[in-house]
Formats: structure tokens, C-alpha cells, sequence
């Protein structure tokens, strides 16, 4: 404790009960760049705090049983403090289960190793309720069952009703394919327009994977996403494997020229679309890809239905390399319209641009993949097939 706060303490200017007040998770914790060998935990709480995940394997002992495995957030061999919090936990087992909860001891005062005054402790507490869980990922799995969502723009009820089966045991995981909020205004626009309901359904213990849409580009927080929404890669474009399906996610950036007025001269996306096709040279090579039965894109943007911009970009710079590599389909969102195309002259693969009020339920096995439009409830609205590689 430095001696200023040793003066003031005395004098009676802060008093003793303000340095030991409580903190609070405020928003997660919710499962990202899930492995088969790691898994990252993401949460907010509302002060400064250092934080770790406790770890058990899967089991009906009580989580009390036994000290548990304690994984701390680092950076470069020293704890970090601070509010967003984001726990890596590698050394774990392929397909397997395990329980976990999360906690955040406040730091009330921090002036170097030496100087460190400490507070309440938060947790996802499984004396009252049971431990949250997730599953690694496996290769080896032959089915996989997964929803697909995109341009939600912060309507919750609806997200609430298209990820209704979005329920651990019942699904792997679920895709966010753009959109999700209007802007990135700060960090409580995508919580409160989406995440926090995510949480509270499904994503602390079914893993969201997101393909940033257009809208995620814009707003002063938009530069953050990638801190809350961490990736094997550390970019918003990505690849993954879950049982008999391989995953490429892109990011189609913006909709219009980098130099149009509406992005005063911040946007430089034609180069990141650039750099995404680089990296899917060598992705397409991948072992992972090769072996895939099924091979899925997820892109916000999709390269055909309209002639702006960012359209003709996604495909002059996406569709070559795709075409010609085995893709099973693509699965677009933006134009806020359902729009099914047949493989063609453009491309050599089906394209299923989803619409906004509707969801995309994934079930595939050795035997075919088959896809499910559903409306908001649950209705069947198209159900497409595809056998395997």
C-alpha cells in the first residue's frame, strides 16, 4: 500500500470499507476458441481484478471434492489486471468433458508487485447451482449438430427463438454469421444487443464461433472485437475442425470502397480481404481440409446478388481459391433476404444466403449432411441435403 493511501486511510478519508468493496462479474463467461486441446473463457466484471479458471474433469463428485487446477490470465509470464478477462486453459484432453467456474479477485489498488491491495473475490459459485461444462473439440467424431444465426441487429427475442435447440448436449456449437448489433459504439452495445441473452441460453457452455459482419466494423469499439472475440488465429478470419466437418470463417469487412464518406477515412478492408486470400491458399492445403467430409465457408458477405463494392471484392478474391477445392456450400448472410443458388459458372458450390428471422440447423454424419431453415417458430421452412466427400 503506497503511503498516500496509508495517509488517507488514517486521516479518514477513504475509509476502510470502500478499498475492501465487493466486484462483480458483469457480463459471461462464454466459451471461445475452442480445440481440441484448449478452450479461452471470456468475462467482464465491473472493477480491476486478476483472474483465473478452476478446472474438474466430468463427473457427479462434488466440485468440492478435491483442489482443483487453477488457470490464471498472463501476459508474458506476469498475471493480468484488469476488467476483460480471457483464461486459456491448453493441456486438455480431445472430446472431452469437464466443469469449470470462473473467478476474479478485485484489485483495489496496484502500484507494482510490491504494492498491491486486494478485494472481495467474484465466482460463477457451484454451491449454488452446478458447475458450468464444455466439451473439446474431436476430429474423430463422426456427427456434428450446430445453428447457425447472422444480421440479428440486437433483436433479442428473436435470437432467443432461433437458437431455442442451441443446448448443451444437444448442439456443438453456434455460428454468429454478422450483424449481430447495428454499431460499435462500446462495449455494452453487443452485450446488451446480443451476447448477454447468448450467455444466459447457451454460450458459457456451447462455444459461439463468429464471422464478423459489416455492422461489427463500425463505431469507435469496433477496433476491440477481436479482444472478446478471440480466435486460434488472433484474426476475425479462422478455420476449425469438429468431427466430419471443417470450418473456414472469413471476414468480408465493409459493404462499400474504403474511401467512401461513410467510414471517414478509417476503413482498409480491400487489403484485409487481400490478406484473408494468402491465408486460404495454404488453409486449402491443410491436412484438416483435405480429410474433411464436409467442407462449410461461413462469410457475412456473400459474392453474388448485388454489384457493390465489398460484393465483387469477396468475389474476385474468395472464389477462386474456393472453387474447384470440394467446398459443400457457403453460408452468407447481409442482404436480409433468403436466396438459395445452385452451384454455376460462378461457383462451384451451393450458397445459402439466410435471412435475419430465420436459422440454419446443421446435422451431419458418415451418412450426409442435412441443413434445416427454420423460422422463428421453429417451423420448417426448406430442409437441403448434401452427401458426403
Amino acid at each position: 500500500m503506497s503511503n498516500k493511501v496509508r495517509i488517507a486511510i488514517f486521516l479518514g478519508l477513504i475509509p476502510l470499507w470502500t478499498l475492501a468493496q465487493s466486484i462483480r462479474i458483469t457480463h459471461g463467461p462464454y466459451l471461445q476458441a475452442v480445440g481440441e486441446n484448449e478452450v479461452t473463457l471470456v468475462w467482464t466484471t465491473d472493477g480491476d481484478a486478476v483472474s483465473w479458471v478452476e478446472l474438474a474433469p466430468a463427473g457427479d463428485d462434488s466440485f468440492y471434492a478435491e483442489e482443483r487446477p487453477a488457470c490464471y490470465q498472463t501476459k508474458d509470464g506476469n498475471r493480468v489486471v484488469g476488467k476483460l478477462h480471457k483464461v486459456t486453459i491448453p493441456g486438455l484432453a480431445k472430446g472431452t468433458e469437464y466443469r469449470y467456474r470462473v473467478f476474479s479477485k478485485a484489485v483495489l489498488h496496484y502500484e507494482g508487485q510490491n504494492d498491491v491491495l486486494y478485494g472481495h473475490v467474484a465466482s460463477t459459485g457451484v454451491n449454488r447451482k452446478k458447475p458450468l461444462r464444455f466439451r473439446t473439440l474431436d476430429t474423430g467424431r463422426t456427427d456434428i449438430a450446430f445453428t447457425v444465426v447472422n444480421d440479428i441487429h440486437g433483436r433479442i427475442d428473436d435470437l432467443r427463438a432461433l437458437t431455442r435447440n442451441a443446448l448443451y448436449g444437444n448442439q456443438d456449437l453456434v455460428i454468429f454469421n454478422g450483424d449481430m448489433v447495428d454499431v460499435m459504439e462500446e462495449e455494452t452495445a453487443f452485450f446488451a444487443g446480443f451476447m448477454d441473452e447468448a450467455v444466459n441460453l447457451f454460450a458459457s457452455e456451447v462455444p459461439v464461433l463468429y464471422a464478423r459482419g459489416n455492422h461489427e466494423t463500425r463505431g469507435k469499439f469496433s477496433t476491440s472485437f477481436s479482444s472478446y472475440f478471440p480466435t486460434a488465429t488472433g484474426k476475425t478470419y479462422s478455420s476449425f475442425r469438429q468431427g466430419p466437418v471443417h470450418f473456414i470463417i472469413l471476414d468480408s469487412g465493409e459493404d462499400k470502397p474504403d474511401s467512401d464518406i461513410e467510414y471517414s477515412g478509417l476503413s482498409q478492408f480491400d487489403a484485409y480481404r487481400s490478406e484473408q486470400r494468402e491465408w486460404l491458399k495454404k488453409e486449402l492445403q491443410s491436412e484438416s481440409f483435405r480429410t474433411a467430409k464436409y467442407r462449410l465457408v461461413i462469410v457475412h458477405i456473400p459474392p453474388v446478388d448485388s454489384n457493390w463494392h465489398g460484393t465483387l471484392d469477396v468475389r474476385e478474391k474468395f472464389l477462386p481459391g474456393l472453387n474447384s477445392a470440394g467446398i459443400t456450400a457457403m453460408f452468407c448472410g447481409h442482404t436480409h433476404r433468403y436466396h438459395y443458388l445452385e452451384p454455376g459458372p460462378l461457383h462451384d458450390f451451393p450458397i445459402l444466403v439466410n435471412a435475419p428471422n430465420t436459422a440454419l440447423e446443421v446435422k451431419a454424419d458418415a451418412a450426409g449432411m442435412t441443413v434445416r431453415r427454420i423460422d422463428l417458430d421453429g417451423k420448417e421452412l426448406n430442409r437441403f441435403h448434401y452427401p458426403a466427400k
